[in-house]
């Protein structure tokens, strides 16, 4: 039984050494595929071109770069040799690369282009300890003369690989032995925090946390020798790594796309995969698509499709009842469900078969044929979606976890897919709602969850402070996230009792430093940054009511009221000023942490309503309070 993820691939690729293991365009729009003996080669030969430069056991080493097939070789090269990669995707600043590289002390990294290695010179000052950049895209002659400037010795990807199959002639044996040689405990990489604080937390991952999902995950999702993913999500995401590492497990295959709707359309139809894992953004956009295309041919066509997804989403519903895939935090009696749904069911299907012949078919062949399931995760999945998916047949499991347990922790199960939850926690892995005493709830009562299992990650690197905080003495995690389980143990997701805002694309997004740029705006008292599981980020805030009333004033805008002054175009205009410089790319700050809308509020937060004692949000309480109108701020 391997211990390590580099045991468990050359485990596969004795297995399995001709089935496909990547699909990767080559140049044009044409997959070339992979196999898994001609993997091994590529990451045999460069693990001993790395060796050759001093990586190994207990190296962590930068990998910044997108979704590539040069991405696994080299985190698999790294893997076996006992080191540990450090990933960020091509979308990190200089001072987020500069901030993870220094921490973890990473003396050499792997960089996908030029435009990476300019973010490192930018920085190179503050990273002493790094020597070396291997770059998969080779810079230019200017960038080099910087480098070597600046004292980094910069290597092509395709030299050190080369460089490796020279050495591995001699010793052919070097990554097979150096493989057997790991622990289920070593470290496998460390996952940095998304945000703008400066300082992420860097989740530090085992061999071993990946391989119990692997074990556990393929008894719950059927994925089979021969089946290819088609991935879209950033891979050096812990969502993604899993997923990467399960198609490993099953002797599979990865087929590199995009998340961009025409591009990723007409690779489900060249690859036909037959599984796609996603963010919750992404299946809302594909169902917004199919909604557009019907909205613009109108007529028949429109009313025929809104009827089938009606009748769909009934015979859907139906079924789950008879078949027992509906949550029961309690309520619900078996054979009544049973006695209710049963003659529904069966008098919808001849409708619902119909509606897959007329419509939903032609939905399916856009997913390529062969399609059996995608899975969800990242963020919550609308709820609209969920439904919409059901009702015309295709298969959605949404799964629950953090990038600190590797990050799954519960899934719905493919053979019993319970609606409206993220399904019963993997086996081996313990789930329990707590209320603020530390009290265990049972079925139906909501309160912060808190998780235990072997995926559970070792800490925040080189911070044991921050971890004590979040994992305590025996082995708990708390998530920070609301929940309540049902009576069979599957999990639905409430809300969120931390901070961190996840975005329908998956984006991590701390609100916090957001808000605190927000209030550096005379005119901004309070201010709080919304968007849990939404296309993008809209805010609260509270005016400094002296400010505005003088602004108006020196510019002559009539004052009627206060309540009536910030509903003024001039005053929404000014403040919107003030939002779009602060929260700005300027200031340090991503597109996707832009703010897209906001609503001026004329009453400051109160302690004991939205403020606590110690003065701060209490953001639940915010969203209780104000919930029409953050409704209205994400009314499309």
């Amino acid at each position: 039984m391997a211990n390590t993820l580099a045991q468990l691939f050359l485990e596969r690729v004795a297995l399995h050494p001709d089935s496909p293991a990547q699909f990767s365009k080559n140049g044009g729009n044409q997959f070339v595929p992979t196999s898994y003996r001609e993997l091994k080669d590529v990451v045999a030969a460069f693990a001993t071109g790395l060796a050759g430069l001093g990586v190994g056991r207990g190296s962590n080493v930068g990998l910044i770069a997108d979704n590539r097939k040069e991405w696994l070789a080299t985190d698999l090269a790294l893997l076996g040799l006992g080191a540990a990669d450090v990933p960020r995707g091509c979308d990190a600043t200089a001072q987020e690369i500069a901030y993870i590289l220094d921490w973890s002390e990473c003396a050499l990294t792997v960089l996908e282009n030029e435009k990476q290695l300019a973010k490192v010179l930018e920085r190179k000052a503050a990273l002493p300890v790094l020597k070396t950049a291997i770059l998969m895209d080779m810079a230019g002659a200017e960038t080099l003369a910087k480098a070597k400037a600046a004292g980094l010795e910069v290597r092509a990807w395709q030299d050190v690989l080369a460089d490796g199959k020279t050495a591995f002639a001699r010793d052919p044996g070097l990554y097979d032995r150096e493989a057997a040689l790991g622990k289920r405990d070593e470290r496998a990489t460390l996952i940095y925090t998304s945000g703008t604080t400066g300082e992420p937390k860097g989740v530090e991952l085992t061999h071993g946390n990946f391989l119990h999902q692997v074990e556990q995950l393929l008894d719950v999702i059927h994925v089979e020798t021969g089946h290819v993913f088609l991935t879209v999500l950033p891979i050096w995401h812990s969502f993604e790594r899993a997923v990467q590492y399960i198609v490993l497990g099953a002797g599979a295959a990865t087929a590199y796309s995009k998340p961009v709707g025409s591009i990723m359309l007409a690779d489900l139809q060249a690859v036909k995969p037959q599984w796609l894992t996603s963010v919750p953004r992404i299946w809302e956009s594909v169902k917004d698509g199919v909604y557009r295309n019907i909205k613009a041919a109108g007529g028949i066509k429109k009313s025929l499709f809104g009827f089938f997804v009606a009748v769909g989403a009934l015979h859907a519903h139906f079924r789950n009842m008879v078949l027992g895939r509906l949550p029961d935090f309690g309520t619900r009696v078996r054979i009544f469900d049973i006695l209710v749904g049963f003659l529904p069911w069966m008098l919808l299907s001849p409708i619902r078969g119909l509606g897959h012949v007329l419509v939903f078919h032609k939905i399916l062949e856009k997913l390529g044929g062969r399609f059996i399931a995608g899975i969800s995760g990242g963020g919550a999945l609308p709820p609209s979606v969920d439904r919409f998916f059901g009702a015309i047949g295709v298969l959605i499991l949404e799964g629950y976890g953090l990038t600190e347990t590797a990050p799954v922790l519960a899934v719905r199960e493919q053979d019993r897919p319970v609606a409206g939850t993220v399904g019963p926690a993997i086996f081996g892995t313990e789930l329990v709602i707590e209320d603020e005493t530390g009290k265990r709830l049972g079925p139906g009562r909501k309160g912060v969850i808190k998780a235990r299992g072997p995926q559970l990650m070792k800490g925040y690197y080189r911070k044991p402070e921050l971890t004590a905080k979040v994992i305590s003495k025996d082995g708990w995690l708390d998530t920070g996230d609301l929940g309540m389980l049902t009576r069979d143990g599957c999990l639905r997701i409430t809300g969120r009792a931390k901070d961190t805002i996840v975005l329908l694309g998956g984006e991590n997004i701390e609100p916090l430093p957001i808000e605190q740029k927000l209030m550096e705006s005379e005119y901004v008292q309070q201010a709080v940054v919304l968007g849990q599981d939404k296309r993008y980020l809209t805010a609260l805030m509270v005016p400094n009511q002296d400010a505005v009333m003088g602004w108006a004033r020196d510019n002559e805008i009539p004052v009627l009221d206060y309540e009536t002054l910030l509903k003024q175009p001039e005053v929404l205009e000014l403040v919107d000023g003030e939002v779009q410089s602060l929260v700005s790319a300027k200031n340090g700050f991503k597109a996707f942490e832009r703010i897209f809308r906001f609503k001026l509020l004329p009453v400051p937060f109160e302690v004991g309503k939205e403020l606590s004692a110690k003065q701060e949000v209490k953001r639940h309480a915010v969203n209780e309070i104000y919930a029409a109108e953050i409704k209205a701020l994400f009314k499309e």
